[in-house]
Parts: C-alpha cells; structure tokens; sequence
C-alpha cells in the first residue's frame, strides 16, 4: 500500500454480519421479513401496533443470542487490527457500524458506534434512559424508570429518525486520515456520504464489498467480508508498523 494513517475510521453495514447467518433486514421486494417497513422500522408503526414492532425484535434479537450466531473473521480481524494499531503503532481508530447486532463488540473490538442502536438494549420513550435486554420485550413491560407500562422501545433507530452520535462521527471523520467502508451498500444516508466528508478532508478512502456499489472511493476491493477483511487489514498493518518504526528511529 502507498499511504499510511494515523487516524482510521471504519465504517460497517450488514455485509459484514451476514456471513454469521445474520440476514440482512432490506429484502429484494423492499420487505422485511414480509412485513412493510412502515409497519415495523417507524415510530408509527411503533405507536398503531407496538405488539407488532415488539414481536418483529423479539425474533430478531433471539437469532442473535442463538449459539450457532457468532463473530466470523471479518469481526475478528477489526478487532485485532484495532488492538494492535492502536498498541503497537499509536494510531487513532474508530469503529462506526450500522449494524444492531452485538458481534463486533463479541470479537473483541473496543471503540465502537452504533448509529442505528443496538438490538440488546431497549429505551424509556419518557426519560430516554437506556437499558440491556436479552430477553422479549412486550408492551406490558414496566419500564424500571418511569414504572409504567408501554414506554418501552427497542434501542433502534428507525426511518425518519436521528441516527446517534453523529456530532462525534462527523468529528472523527473531519479529521481522520483513511475511511474504510466495508459491506455496506451505499443507499442509506447519512452514513453513504461519510466517505464524501472524509475525502473532502484529504483522507484516503477504501470500499470493501461483495460488489460494486458505484461510490466514488479512491480504492475499491471486491469480495466477501470474511475473507477481504482480513487481507487488507494485514497489509495495513503491516504498512503501520514500518512507518511507526521509521518516524520512532528518526525522533530518536
């Protein structure tokens, strides 16, 4: 690789979960699990059927603590990278995902954000409060803060709301040096103009997917998570540590 980082942000979509049997939400047809988006990814499906929107998760969340679900080497590679980058060569490194799921935080990686929440946590629509969960939810559930029934949400975002943490991920991105974008499809924003802001700030940008996407990155790899990942971040890596061991001997 020809350019080095010293501040890297990572940004992750649902190609990175689904070679660990997680399937994606967004089918061909535009239906999720045979249910219209509006009526389970909306805070008004949320308010005319919440027992709907709660037994939708509920299935979700269960795949997600069934055994056979677990971290494959994509996961495992950001991980590694993170800790190793982070250690050995000094550098800054964030971790952005899309994802709702619990598995790059299961592989071991630290600094991670969930723009569009988190499957095993739910929220108090009163206070925002945020709590774990690992069992269904329901909308008879006491909400532990306010003490009353039917104030408890999952902790997702859905359309037409505020992805979170942005005012630190635009931050980040304004001032990081290599975006790399990995198994997202580039249709969902705010989080498909990231590499725009990255690149405007003179950082170099990498798409990893299974396919082309036709966003304009400065370098593009092709082929699944579970196997491109780990290539690149190796070589990465590799390219880090060289640098760091030149800039160190020539302080010293």
């Amino acid at each position: 690789m020809s350019y080095t980082a010293r501040s890297i942000v990572v940004l992750t979509g649902a190609g990175v979960s689904a070679e660990s049997g997680i399937n994606t939400f967004r089918a061909a047809d535009g239906l999720w699990e045979n249910h219209r988006i509006e009526e389970v990814a909306t805070p008004e499906g949320f308010e005319h059927n919440p027992q709907l929107v709660h037994q939708f998760y509920n299935e979700r969340r269960r795949l997600l603590l069934d055994k056979n679900i677990q971290p494959n080497p994509a996961h495992l590679a950001l991980a590694r990278f993170e800790q190793k980058f982070t250690s050995q060569c000094k550098g800054e490194f964030l971790l952005i995902t899309q994802n709702i799921d619990n598995l790059h935080e299961r592989a071991g990686s630290r600094n991670v954000l969930h723009m569009h929440g988190e499957l095993l946590k739910m929220r108090c629509q009163r206070s925002h409060m945020v709590f774990e969960i690992s069992t269904d939810l329901t909308y008879d559930n006491e909400c532990r803060c306010c003490l009353s029934m039917g104030n408890l949400r999952p902790h997702v975002v859905w359309f037409g709301e505020m992805p979170l943490h942005m005012a630190q991920i635009n931050r980040t991105l304004e001032n990081c040096d290599l975006f790399i974008s990995i198994g997202t499809s580039g249709n969902v924003y705010p989080a498909a103009g990231f590499y725009q802001l990255a690149k405007r700030r003179n950082a170099h940008t990498v798409e990893l997917n299974l396919e082309k996407t036709g966003s304009d990155f400065d370098e593009h790899i092709y082929g699944p998570a579970s196997s491109a990942v780990p290539d690149f971040l190796d070589g990465l890596l590799e390219g880090a540590r060289a640098q760091f061991s030149k800039t160190s001997n020539s302080a010293g």
